[in-house]
């Protein structure tokens, strides 16, 4: 049932308990309001009606119009809180669930479709909120009901309460096989919004190069067969819907027929007045609605149940990377790093990228690091600021290993620049300080020169120029200047930097590399290099070759005494004879 689902999410509700209350408070009146009408018609039928006392009768009806307008207020006080609740509580869990995720590991993110993250933080949350706003009020106000209007019955024509209740006795059997039918149901097709969801993404995220691959056809085609499945389970959802529906109609219907046929032979033999069958009439009447609605609460019921289960298996993920118990903060860093017997494999993987590796950076020093395709350059830059932490040996910053200190306060100390350059639907001001509390004017101006990414102060508003989505209304080169802008961004005392001139023509290269010289003047710096000319950045070149560092020295000492390290700077490697068509 989607309230043992709740469990978990209802504690949300407890920052507006006094809401919650003043609701409760309301749906209680509402409901003795209704419950009461019955009762002033029979007084008014056995009364004022029978008996010609005009007089009564005109008070009977103002006391009708005046309950009916309390029963306005309540449901309008009621329907009111509940919407406030509920949306305050989806906010808050949509916060949640945000930062949840900002906190997950990036091996997380790389097993995950984006798709399947966007359906549960927006429709499997909205899921949630709409069975706290409508059918949880609704399932307790229909045991409420229930139970109130059995008691009313029971005080008119015990024998008639009896048969009403037993003509409701089928209720549980119809929503336990519900349940069964529907349960897998609604699993697919909150799977199903994901995968669609993930088709929609990757075509907007990836349209340039459908165009101009010219697959269009078959991305329509790809959304359009999901898009069928999605319907084809909808409609499955829809007919067991109807079915439910369809038999709980019928149960008041078949009661109300055994109230008329039993309740008309009471008042024929004087046991039952007429004012009493009416009111009882109503009473019946007054259940067909909770009837209509446990429809819509069971489906909804297995809607969130699954929706909270689907949002479990993401809150439930622990971060793998955090902060340790007692972990301490950087006051002051002076740029020593060591990576000591490091081996790294990413996660499902049994392949080892780097293992028994180790390098000694010292302070105010520039390594640059070079080795084949795939030879693991790229991981040593994740691991430093512990993207991923190694499973082997440890990362060394000023002496103490980086998983024993506090996140925010080692990532503060790195400046990271990496190959793929990745800007924010935001402004250039807003993508270049990423949050950080204080950057004076001056700092910024010397990061945009240092990128040599001047041509921020001619877009239409400047700084203040919104990119676009992932920086597309930018070019290659642009991007990854406004990267190495927020890399260097506030002079942090360690630099990471991952191929950060691979987009950029020859000569802007020429002027960022002389300018990064600079910059890396007193800077401990970790140089990822795929391109011979930003060699000339690094003070000493480390080789990495299966997992392991196998040489060190200058630039020149390993042209001269390294083969491969030859063979890898060497326009006779990028174009071996095993690499060129026959």
């Amino acid at each position: 049932m989607g309230l043992l689902a709740l469990r978990r999410y209802l504690p949300y509700l407890r920052p507006y308990a006094g809401l919650v209350a003043v609701f409760g408070l309301a749906q209680l009146g509402s409901l003795a309001t209704a419950a009461s009408i019955p009762k002033i018609i029979q007084y008014i039928i056995d009364g004022p009606v029978t008996h010609h006392q005009l007089g009564q009768l005109e008070q009977m009806a103002g006391l009708l119009v005046l309950i009916g307008l309390l029963e306005f207020v309540f449901i309008f006080v009621r329907r009111n809180y509940s919407g406030v609740v509920s949306l305050r509580m989806e906010t808050d869990l949509r916060d949640d669930f945000y930062a949840h995720l900002q906190s997950l590991q990036v091996s997380f993110h790389d097993n995950w479709q984006s798709g399947q993250l966007l359906s549960r933080a927006v429709s499997d949350i909205g899921t949630v909120r709409r069975f706290v706003s409508f059918g949880l009020i609704w399932f307790l106000q229909t045991i409420v009901t229930f139970a109130v209007v059995f008691v009313l019955m029971m005080g008119l024509d015990w024998k008639l309460a009896i048969v009403v209740t037993l003509c409701m006795l089928p209720i549980a059997y119809f929503s336990n096989k519900f349940h069964e039918k529907y349960r897998p149901i609604a699993r697919r097709l909150q799977d199903q919004q994901g995968d669609l969801t993930t088709i929609i993404e990757e075509m907007a995220t990836g349209v340039r190069i459908i165009k101009a691959f010219g697959r269009m056809p078959l991305m329509q085609k790809r959304f359009e067969d999901q898009a069928s499945l999605l319907r084809a389970t909808s409609l499955q959802g829809i007919s067991a819907r109807a079915l439910l529906w369809t038999q709980l109609n019928f149960l008041p219907n078949l009661s109300l027929v055994a109230v008329l046929l039993l309740g008309g032979y009471d008042v024929v033999h004087g046991t039952l007045t007429i004012g009493g069958l009416i009111a009882f009439m109503n009473y019946v009447f007054m259940l067909t609605w909770p009837m209509d609605a446990i429809g819509w609460v069971l489906s909804m019921s297995e809607e969130c149940q699954t929706a909270s289960q689907r949002l479990n298996e993401v809150l439930d993920s622990r971060p793998e990377i955090a902060d340790r118990p007692g972990a301490r903060a950087l006051e002051r860093c002076r740029g020593h790093i060591e990576f000591r017997g490091v081996g790294f494999k990413y996660p499902k993987s049994d392949d080892w990228i780097v293992r028994g590796l180790n390098l000694v950076i010292q302070p105010g020093e520039t390594v640059g690091i070079v080795g084949r395709t795939g030879s693991g350059k790229t991981t040593l830059a994740y691991l430093l600021p512990r993207i991923y932490d190694v499973d082997e040996g440890s990362v060394l910053l000023d002496g103490i290993d980086v998983r024993d200190l506090q996140l925010r306060s080692l990532r503060s100390h790195i400046g990271v620049a990496f190959e793929d350059p990745i800007l924010f639907s935001a402004s250039v001001h807003e993508n270049l300080v990423m949050g950080r509390p204080v950057v004076s004017d001056e700092e910024l101006k010397r990061a945009i020169e240092v990128a040599r990414a001047g041509f921020v102060w001619d877009l239409p508003w400047g700084l203040e120029t919104r990119v676009g989505e992932q920086g597309y209304t930018l070019s290659g080169g642009q991007r990854q200047r406004l990267a190495l802008a927020r890399a260097v961004l506030g002079g942090p005392p360690v630099l990471v930097l991952d191929d950060p001139l691979s987009s950029v023509d020859v000569h802007t290269e020429a002027l960022i590399e002389e300018s990064l010289a600079r910059v890396l003047e007193g800077v401990t710096g970790l140089l990822v290099v795929h391109r011979p000319s930003t060699l000339a950045l690094a003070d000493r070149v480390a080789l990495l070759d299966g997992g392991r560092i196998t040489a060190e020295g200058t630039h020149t000492d390993l042209m001269k005494s390294n083969d491969l390290y030859r063979a890898l700077l060497s326009q006779e490697y990028e174009t071996s004879p095993e690499e060129v068509p026959a």
